[in-house]
């Protein structure tokens, strides 16, 4: 093909012999193709370069094929993973994706729900956990939305993520069968309902194990490498020290250690800690870290699955669909040592 001239689905139909119509299934359904004739298209794709154009196509059609992911925080590490999942999904059924980057700043979400009512979007993917402040005057007006990664507080729209409860409560359950009876919970929160489920699954834990109220100690958090470390700061300083970290996140998690490291600390030798997440920092940091995975981007198909059912005939079968959520053991857990164990 000629580098400037663009391809088009008559080359890709020619290179992989099938009609135009099959080309289309082939991108937009693929489901319904033949496998055989499915891998001839997407080669004929590879050797083309050929790409669809949703925002063509619906400015042809008179109608968005345009989906608004709204994040926080793009930066975030489980953000692109999620990504990867809402984008092939959307693409298999001929919809495109724009992202709308909130940097945590409640103006600028309250103008992308602004866009929103303008029908420049046919649906919404929140990543936020809450509408931005003013959402209750054009709430009626959105079009179909669904909650990724974080459930969202004030909107009651459908949601897809990890079973945090359960994620927890494994954390929690190997703590315990080390031997750790005194575990500190890092990242209570009043308003992030993932945390809240987090810590849900901290009080399930520790409450089958019949661990009194006076060994438990809970402190807020923001999700935050910094949050983290200050929660070691506010320990010593309180000098109520646990055996182990249980961590909301795993950004929390790496503060926690950073904090025991710069005191001298070993860990897992002197402290034990888990994260929840499985960022990609967890398994370089030393010692690399015990967490809870989350399938992120089987959360990000489910969510646009969920999303294009709701386009379709706006009665999702389920409102909230949460994926299991896997406990991943590296080298930062271990036993209390005897020291503790004698405090």
């Amino acid at each position: 093909m000629s580098n400037s001239t663009p391809a088009t689905i008559e080359d890709v139909a020619r290179i992989a012999e099938v009609s135009i119509a099959t080309v289309s299934r082939a991108i937009h359904t693929p489901e319904k193709v033949a496998n055989s004739t499915r891998l001839k298209v997407n080669q004929a794709i590879a050797v083309t370069g050929y790409t669809t154009n949703a925002m063509a196509r619906s400015l042809r059609l008179g109608r968005s094929n345009m989906i608004l992911v709204v994040a926080p925080d793009i930066g975030d590490p489980n953000f692109s993973n999620i990504l990867v999942g809402l984008e092939n999904e959307a693409r298999a059924h001929g919809y495109g994706i724009l992202i709308g980057h909130t940097q945590n700043d409640a103006q600028r979400g309250l103008e992308y729900l602004k866009f929103l009512n303008s029908n420049q979007a046919a649906g919404l993917i929140l990543f936020t956990g809450i509408l931005p402040f003013g959402h209750q005057t054009m709430t009626a007006r959105l079009p179909p939305s669904v909650g990724v990664f974080e459930p969202v507080f004030n909107g009651g729209i459908p949601y897809v993520g990890v079973d945090d409860t359960e994620g927890a409560r494994k954390a929690v359950d190997l703590l315990l069968a080390e031997g750790h009876r005194k575990i500190a919970f890092i990242g209570d929160s009043r308003t992030r309902l993932a945390y809240i489920r987090r810590r849900m699954g901290y009080d399930a834990g520790l409450d089958a194990a019949g661990i009194p109220s006076d060994l438990r100690i809970v402190l807020e958090g923001d999700g935050t490498i910094e949050s983290g470390r200050h929660a070691v700061e506010q320990l010593f300083m309180r000098d109520t020290l646990p055996t182990a970290f249980m961590c909301v996140n795993d950004q929390t998690a790496i503060g926690v250690m950073i904090g025991l490291s710069a005191r001298g600390y070993d860990i897992p030798r002197d402290f034990s800690v888990t994260g929840f997440d499985d960022v990609p920092q967890a398994v370089f940091i030393s010692p690399s870290l015990t967490t809870i995975r989350q399938p992120r981007t089987a959360i990000g198909k489910q969510a646009m699955a969920l999303l294009l059912e709701l386009l379709s005939d706006g009665r999702p079968a389920e409102t909230e669909i949460l994926l299991r959520a896997d406990l991943v053991v590296r080298n930062s857990v271990s036993a209390p040592s005897r020291t503790w164990l004698k405090r």
